[in-house]
């Protein structure tokens, strides 16, 4: 009965930390996958509402298109790297062992780009527009499943991203 009672207590909040899979294109690559991790951590404001601060880093080698104004590079491989930091809220329901979530991310993004004698960075803003769900395996253990829009701004232009990631989740 304790159980039972104990698994209706909405949580504090949660960390999470978790493989990412970044279907990614920066501006001036082609569209590929970037690998990478996220942190997350949200602290519960109701019991049907969070705040959101969540780190991340994806990276690979994505397909570069010809860069006329930089000299000719290209075509080739570039060794990419983008990090995100975003803050927002989080919407979520407990429905027995499952926690489906919404979330609506703002922050800043950072793109670093390596190809040939090419190296090139930039800081931009970014949002993220998504959400997944919680399974709880334990009192205090979730697993994570969610997919995400992130949009971030390189290369003066915008770019729409699919971002998926999987992990695991502390609730205290």
């Amino acid at each position: 009965m304790s159980a039972a009672g104990f698994a209706q207590v909405p949580t504090a909040g949660n960390l999470f930390l978790g493989y990412t899979l970044n279907r990614a294109s920066t501006g001036y690559s082609n569209t590929g996958n970037l690998n990478g991790w996220e942190l997350s951590a949200e602290g519960k404001v109701a019991p049907f509402a969070g705040v959101v601060a969540e780190l991340s880093t994806q990276y690979g080698g994505l397909p570069i298109l010809p860069i006329h104004q930089f000299g000719g590079i290209g075509p080739g491989n570039s060794t990419t790297r983008v990090e995100t930091l975003m803050f927002g809220p989080r919407f979520s329901v407990a429905v027995g062992k499952l926690r489906p979530f919404a979330e609506a991310l703002v922050g800043a993004a950072h793109l670093h780009e390596d190809a040939l004698e090419y190296a090139y960075g930039e800081s931009g803003t970014a949002d993220e527009l998504g959400g997944g769900f919680d399974y709880r395996l334990k009192p205090m253990l979730s697993w994570r499943v969610q997919a995400d829009l992130l949009q971030t701004r390189f290369h003066q232009s915008l770019q729409n991203d699919v971002k998926v990631a999987t992990g695991l989740v502390v609730n205290f």
